[in-house]
């Protein structure tokens, strides 16, 4: 029985591993995702690990492995169980190209590494639990299991008129966007992964991986609206750019072309458009159709009901109602069908037969419980209190007594 059979068995029988055991069995893969996931450099780790950034870079390119007190200390200094570090479970390893990021020029190197450290967990747990729940099949032109139809879209807007065809939606408005990506096998989630440092990381998605994954961000959520087309435009990318490298500006514009005709199809909105800046007008259709006014501004430029000297002038108006707040956004808070649930109803359900706990999932990803409860959407909204020493005070007891 090979060492790595030895852990796995070992890890089963017992909810501890030594370090000494782990080292024998040492994934450098799992490092660099906890080193990621944490924001860190090699550099910045070495200084708190209390080794050589040179250290560092021998762990990670396999030439060396840790010593059982470094692994200690690096399960300490990344807030992950010891054995996090063991070879023997599923990895599905990420490159940082595969991704489609909305933003990418403005998204650092290290945030998109943070980023796909991140997709790669999401991807652990969606594998942990479609062991004991079937999820919903892809359902994606040129994914498995395809009809093998060769005949491609040659717009992003036929695209999205076929993908609408394709999945039973009319030609209407669609009420649950997030819950209709994850009825088709897409799985998507909204969580806080990165901390504060998540408002700076714009949406992304990726085909690379078995199943299809959307990341949306928690900052787009204050407005349901521009939550909606951010989905839209990722499932765009997933559909037109499957096997492209992502970064190309003009993959960009293709994925709004296809977010504005999937949520918005010109063939039955046009007519519905207004042929003048009308506020009125524009709430009834965003409310209708879930897309926002200046969305629907750009509509009716792109169909020829308004000029673009009238765009832009609408544009310009919409911006002061804004700043003056006599309009405003939705949560998507107040929108259940719009917040990503196929993983934490997953696990409800195993919950509920019996199948799995909590922390039996927990031990078997190697993860901490708040980790596991982070993804599954279970995380704390509360803010956090944070108290301050304030040595100017004259009424402690130190001095009180004096």
């Amino acid at each position: 029985m090979t060492e790595r059979s030895q852990l796995r068995l070992l890890g089963a029988s017992r909810q501890t591993i030594t370090a000494a055991e782990v080292a024998a069995v040492f994934d450098v893969g799992r490092l660099t995702q906890a080193r990621r996931l944490a924001g860190l450099t090699k550099a910045a780790l070495a200084m708190q690990v209390g080794v050589s950034a040179a250290a560092i870079s021998q762990w990670e390119a396999r030439t060396s492995p840790p010593r059982p007190d470094h692994l200690t200390r690096l399960a300490e200094v990344l807030d992950v169980p010891i054995e996090f570090f063991a070879a023997g479970r599923p990895h599905a390893q990420l490159d940082g190209s595969a991704a489609h990021f909305r933003s990418l020029r403005s998204t650092r190197s290290s945030q998109r590494a943070k980023a796909i450290a991140f997709v790669e967990q999401v991807w652990e747990l969606a594998y942990a639990l479609e062991k004991y729940i079937q999820f919903p099949p892809v359902d994606l032109p040129g994914f498995p299991p395809d009809d093998g139809d060769d005949r491609t879209p040659t717009s992003p807007a036929e695209a999205a008129r076929a993908l609408r065809v394709r999945w039973g939606l009319g030609v209407g408005p669609i009420p649950h966007l997030v819950r209709t990506l994850e009825m088709h096998g897409i799985v998507t989630t909204m969580v806080p992964f990165a901390g504060v440092d998540t408002a700076t990381i714009d949406a992304f998605s990726t085909s690379r991986m078995p199943r299809p994954l959307i990341v949306l961000t928690p900052d787009r959520g204050d407005d349901v609206c521009w939550h909606r087309f951010t989905a839209a435009h990722e499932l765009g990318h997933l559909v037109l750019h499957r096997n492209a490298a992502p970064g190309d500006p003009e993959q960009e514009h293709e994925a709004d072309a296809f977010a504005a005709e999937f949520l918005t199809p010109a063939a039955q909105i046009r007519d519905q458009l207004p042929t003048r800046f009308d506020v009125t007008s524009l709430q009834r259709l965003s409310t209708e159709w879930g897309v926002s006014l200046k969305s629907l501004v750009y509509r009716c430029r792109e169909l020829g009901t308004i000029s673009d000297a009238s765009a832009r002038r609408a544009y310009q108006r919409l911006n002061q109602l804004y700043e003056l707040r006599l309009i405003g956004s939705d949560s998507v808070a107040n929108y259940a069908g719009e917040k990503p649930n196929l993983l934490h109803k997953a696990f409800e359900l195993a919950e509920t037969n019996g199948m799995l706990t909590m922390p039996t999932l927990a031990h078997e990803l190697r993860w901490r419980l708040p980790r596991l409860r982070l993804l599954l959407g279970h995380y704390d909204e509360r803010p956090i209190l944070q108290l301050v020493e304030n040595h100017t005070d004259a009424a402690t007891p130190a001095n009180a007594a004096q």
